[in-house]
């Protein structure tokens, strides 16, 4: 019932910013918080970033703290992801995901809808 689509991605150089949007659909009438994820090639999916329904709570690892920004427009129904001095260990697919529930969580398995993914490349 709810479908995600990343957006964004694409191949930067170390140092450069780049900004993802997540459009989602299905879901007007219900409250999700939202959620950033990424993974790189043979490593395990990993947690970056968290947002509460309202957007007034975030959380964020500790490796991108300080260079990431987490925010949401309900309104549109939009997720963003405003990533600075990037590096190259950054270089992965990120991917939106969805809770059913009001209150952010930074647990994968916590997550309920997935998008397919947009690809995060940066050369040194």
């Amino acid at each position: 019932q709810v479908q995600l689509v990343e957006s964004g991605g694409g191949l930067v150089q170390a140092g450069g910013s780049l900004r993802l949007s997540c459009a989602a659909s299905g879901r007007t009438f219900s409250s999700y918080a939202m959620g950033w994820f990424r993974q790189a090639p043979g490593k395990e999916r990993e947690f970056v970033a968290a947002i509460s329904w309202s957007g007034g709570t975030t959380d964020y690892s500790d490796s991108v703290k300080g260079r990431f920004t987490i925010s949401s427009d309900n309104a549109k129904n939009t997720l963003y992801l405003q990533m600075n001095n990037l590096k190259p260990e950054d270089t992965a697919v990120y991917y939106c995901a969805a809770h059913r529930g009001i209150l952010l969580v930074t647990s994968l398995t916590k997550y309920d809808y997935w998008g397919q993914g947009t690809q995060v490349t940066v050369s040194s």
